[in-house]
């Protein structure tokens, strides 16, 4: 890498209600030379974010344009109206949407739902965005409906929360470019879905080198069988016959065969 070029980062986009850390974490240990940078955006706005290439991926609410992003849905959260500490449906574990029909619901406009018709009676004016119902909430002048997750981002301690069994339910999704799929977003895929270290999937494995063959006919020459050379072969077996014969009649000298007779010494007159 010359001096001129950038150092690799990645960016990774988020709405509010959705907690990242856990994915950042896993991805600081294991790609430490690769900055994590963290876009938070508003909801509306995610996917716009992802088609100018300002960020990498997205952690963004359902749905998205699949002829233009991959996604991987993550998990779908529980829908809760949020109400003040002493209102009547504190009473119950969980309400329905006809429970809400003689309350003032607001519905601001960066709702992530997209109702058929939004429960209750509707407010005077939308408010601007979810933080503003929020505190109109806590004024007393109508109830709101978020995902669990917003509930509990801007909670406050005048405030609180019950399921609502029958409304629409927000789902949360990894999304993408699909033509910007790199192996930098392999790895953050791959950390997502809990994938170790280790796994062969996501980037693609270099290809293994070929293993020699038990009989050594492969292009392996480091595992090939060489076959001794027919000199070499020859001349140790001709070497131990002769040693062997040697042993048996130490006496005997080289030119003299295994059964041969030994003669008497002649006498002097």
């Amino acid at each position: 890498m010359t001096g001129s070029e950038a150092s690799p980062t990645f960016r990774l986009a988020y709405v509010p209600g959705v907690t990242p850390a856990k994915w950042v974490r896993i991805w600081n240990e294991r790609l430490p030379d690769i900055p994590l940078n963290l876009l938070a955006v508003p909801a509306a706005e995610a996917s716009d974010v992802l088609r100018a290439g300002d960020a990498d991926v997205g952690l963004v609410r359902l749905p998205v344009d699949r002829t233009f992003f991959s996604a991987i849905p993550l998990y779908t959260e529980t829908t809760v109206v949020v109400v003040p500490k002493d209102h009547v449906i504190t009473a119950a574990d969980e309400v329905t949407v006809e429970d809400l029909a003689e309350e003032v619901v607001f519905h601001p406009l960066d709702d992530v739902f997209d109702w058929d018709r939004p429960p209750g009676e509707p407010a005077f004016e939308r408010p601007a965005t979810t933080e503003d119902a929020v505190e109109l909430v806590a004024a007393g002048v109508g109830l709101l409906v978020v995902p669990q997750s917003l509930a509990r981002l801007h909670h406050r301690k005048d405030l609180t929360y019950r399921p609502l069994v029958d409304a629409p339910e927000s789902g949360v999704a990894l999304a993408w470019p699909e033509g910007a799929t790199t192996d930098l977003v392999e790895d953050f895929i791959g950390i997502v879905r809990g994938r170790t270290a280790n796994s062969s999937r996501g980037r693609k494995a270099p290809a293994p080198e070929p293993k020699g063959r038990a009989d050594g006919r492969t292009g392996d020459t480091a595992g090939a069988r060489r076959k001794p050379a027919a000199g070499r072969t020859a001349g140790n077996a001709t070497g131990k016959t002769a040693g062997k014969s040697t042993a048996r009649n130490p006496r005997a000298g080289s030119d003299v065969s295994k059964g041969a007779k030994r003669r008497k010494p002649r006498r002097r007159a």
